[in-house]
């Protein structure tokens, strides 16, 4: 028995904006369709972020469509999950994948926790934020005893793992059951295999470069899929390429001999069959980075699609790094940072989680994920919980504040904990 697994295609994608982008992702995706076909597999699992967001445009509906509808042709049908970036979080939300039921796509839910492919049973789940940890663990419980009963198993996920992932995850590899024979991951773009249980645990990756951080690991074990073999003791994996359409061309450039090093750049991607994004490092900057600026586009601007510079400018003889920095704080940095110190990593979690769905517009989400957090924590996600400040004095304050008035001084400032997070 033979599957492909693949995950976080993020159909619709305008990366910087550009429709450019948005149609290499389409291509991306044909090309896995059409290469899994040629493989003769037996199913497909896809683990998440087929789309790059809950309501999809018209034209990722249709090219998912379109491979959906290769595949059913073919006689291959296809399994899939919903990732954070196309799941809808509050309740009684439905994902998009759901249109496409009717037309062979297998939606794992939390509905519909596990299938049968012949006697290989696939279980999984959709995305759980880490506030709704305890719910996800309890289910890999509940799927790891359905497992037991059966000689070959597959667990599909879309989360980060403690193991795999330096910056937020939402289980730790100990919450993970160790009695399935393959565990189909995504969400962590870059190609993990690891040994896992019984099995192989395996991130296939994104099918395109989704951030520019991503080029390590593009650079040494490109973007694609596996092909998995489950009829040996162990599962035989096989990983397979696919050509990105477009190449992101990394460079430092000296600033010094800065007409040689654009010389160079255009030998290189003079014969691209598409303009490549280009990221720039110029070191030794004397001049006004303006002018330098210019002068990079005014030459290379006409042969690619993109391009981003980080100037080093020499400043009493140091140097000093401006504008893009590939070390630059995140948002999700800085609000870890500001709460370093409370000592509650659930707020953390929680703070990220509202962070990504209130930046989205998505309002009910984040009641949804304020009302869970209550609900595992407190008694009741009805229940208000006072938090009473010290009595403020009056004659503590300032004189200089002139606003305050006399009958305030004694004043208790009462405020509830959960009102203050909304």
């Amino acid at each position: 028995m033979k599957f492909a697994h693949l995950a976080d295609t993020h159909l619709g994608y305008r990366q910087f904006g550009l429709i450019e982008r948005e149609k290499d992702f389409y291509e991306v995706f044909g090309k896995v369709i059409d290469k899994i076909i040629e493989e003769k597999v037996d199913f497909v699992i896809h683990s998440g972020d087929l789309f790059e967001n809950e309501k999809p445009s018209p034209m990722a509906l249709l090219e998912f469509q379109k491979g959906l509808l290769k595949l059913k042709g073919a006689g291959i049908p296809m399994y899939a999950i919903a990732g954070n970036h196309d799941s809808v979080m509050h309740k009684g939300s439905i994902p998009p994948h759901v249109i496409f039921k009717k037309m062979g796509l297998k939606v794992i839910s939390p509905i519909n926790t596990n299938y049968m492919q012949d006697d290989i049973f696939i279980a999984g789940l959709p995305y759980y934020p880490a506030s709704q940890s305890r719910v996800l663990k309890s289910k890999l419980v509940e799927l790891s005893k359905k497992a037991a009963n059966h000689d070959k198993s597959i667990l599909v996920l879309h989360q980060s793992i403690d193991s795999y992932s330096k910056n937020q995850y939402e289980l730790e590899i100990g919450d993970i059951p160790d009695n399935f024979n393959y565990y189909a991951l995504g969400h962590i773009h870059d190609y993990i295999m690891d040994d896992f249980g019984k099995g192989k645990l395996i991130y296939p990756g994104s099918g395109e470069i989704w951030k520019t951080e991503e080029l390590k690991d593009y650079h040494i074990n490109g973007k694609g899929f596996v092909i998995v073999d489950l009829d040996e003791s162990k599962p035989n994996v096989k990983r397979i390429k696919i050509d990105i359409p477009r190449e992101f061309i990394e460079r430092s450039l000296d600033y010094n001999n800065l007409e040689s090093g654009i010389e160079g750049i255009k030998e290189t991607i003079k014969d691209f069959d598409k303009k490549p994004i280009l990221i720039l490092r110029i070191d030794n900057v004397e001049s006004d980075t303006g002018i330098v600026y210019d002068m990079i586009k005014d030459e290379l601007g006409e042969l690619a699609l993109m391009i981003r510079p980080t100037f080093a400018m020499i400043k009493d003889g140091t140097i000093d790094d401006i504008f893009m920095s590939n070390a630059s704080i995140g948002p999700e940095e800085l609000i870890i940072e500001k709460l370093e110190g409370y000592g509650n990593s659930a707020v953390d979690k929680l703070a990220i989680e509202l962070y990504h769905t209130l930046s989205k517009g998505r309002i009910d989400d984040s009641r949804d994920l304020i009302d869970q957090y209550f609900k595992e924590n407190y008694n009741s996600a009805d229940e208000e919980i006072d938090f009473k400040t010290e009595k403020i004095e009056m004659d503590e304050v300032e004189e200089e504040i002139e606003e305050e008035t006399p009958d305030e001084e004694s004043n208790d400032v009462q405020v509830t904990f959960k009102g203050a997070l909304k």
